[in-house]
């Protein structure tokens, strides 16, 4: 009887032993698959399915934004018929007037909407667009100065200071690499409505306002690719370049119209595009400051120009005050306009 218990209790032990090592087993399994999950390492049976799984997911839904922070991007597929799927969400999901913010952003018009991958979205939309400037809302080194209009290479944009208050800004194409655009301190010469291009007389220019007559270089409405695209000049929204056309003072010329007695707004073109590299208003996504430009550094651009500025404002004051008094005598003078490039 002893034995027989001896024999059962040694059966009961081995039985024990052999279970204990089967859930050990089976624990060190399922701790290795949360390991392998959580380092992303998978079998190749779950590599599989993975793969399968996302492919299935990425051709059913359509893409969408990628909400996380001040800015958020929006993926657009290469293939036509998802882009006219997109085109269809956006258009829902946005105005009109917030879909022209977004493209504005992107250095986009409507017509080349879709020319590029990525589209960069404010969570919170601003139709302005001042909520989104990278420029300094105000500059005192400007007070003196009544109208002053600043366009950034870097990060292709435009700006518009009255004595010394940002008033406006937005987009431009400005001269592509091989034609650049002059930088420097140039003052608004003419303006014509619709002006033709020298170089190709095809291309139509609405709102032309010349800033320089020798190089035939101006800013006007043209199509907006999303990069410096221009034959120097400097591209507009239709809507930016209406509102400019009003805003900006032409020269002033003599009776004749042979010589110059006085120039018109001025205008700084300043800073390089980094050719090649991601465009800088993707950079948003990562720091919604990253196109900002400080206002130490729009004082160090600024700064040595300030005083030939205004001895310029002045000297028109002065011409404008004489033209005044020369209509009051029934004598107007005439203004040449010279045609302009793109």
């Amino acid at each position: 009887m002893k034995k027989l218990f001896l024999k059962q209790s040694f059966f009961s032990i081995f039985i024990l032993a052999l279970l204990l090592t089967s859930c050990k087993k089976d624990n060190e399994q399922i701790s290795d698959q949360q390991q392998n999950t959580s380092s992303g390492t998978l079998s190749e049976n779950e590599k599989s399915d993975s793969v399968a799984t996302k492919k299935e997911i990425k051709e059913s839904v359509p893409p969408a934004i990628q909400e996380s922070g001040f800015y958020n991007a929006f993926a657009i597929p290469k293939d036509k018929k998802k882009r006219d799927s997109l085109y269809t969400i956006f258009s829902k999901k946005y105005t009109e007037r917030e879909r022209y913010a977004i493209l504005a952003l992107n250095r986009l018009d409507s017509r080349s909407k879709w020319n590029s991958d990525t589209l960069v979205v404010p969570a919170k939309i601003d139709t302005t667009l001042m909520s989104y400037s990278p420029f300094p809302m105000q500059l005192d080194v400007l007070s003196e100065v009544k109208k002053f209009v600043v366009f950034s290479y870097p990060i292709q944009a435009y700006g518009v200071y009255s004595n010394g208050v940002l008033v406006k800004w937005g987009p431009t194409s400005m001269g592509k690499k091989a034609a650049q655009t002059t930088r420097g301190l140039m003052f608004a010469n003419w303006k014509k409505k619709l002006a033709i291009s020298t170089v190709k007389s095809e291309w139509k220019l609405p709102y032309n306002f010349n800033i320089h007559n020798t190089h035939g270089i101006g800013w006007h409405q043209y199509d907006l690719p999303g990069y410096p695209a221009s034959h120097s000049c400097l591209r507009l929204l239709m809507k930016d370049a209406i509102w400019l056309y009003s805003y900006a003072d032409t020269w002033i010329l003599n009776p004749g119209g042979a010589t110059k007695k006085a120039n018109g707004t001025p205008v700084l073109v300043f800073g390089d595009y980094p050719w090649g590299k991601r465009k800088p208003w993707r950079n948003l996504l990562n720091d919604p400051n990253a196109n900002n430009i400080s206002v130490e550094e729009m004082t160090n651009l600024i700064k040595p120009h300030v005083e030939k500025m205004v001895a310029e404002q002045t000297n028109r004051e002065k011409v404008s005050d004489s033209i005044q008094t020369a209509k009051a005598l029934k004598v107007e003078p005439t203004i040449e306009e010279p045609e302009a490039s793109n």
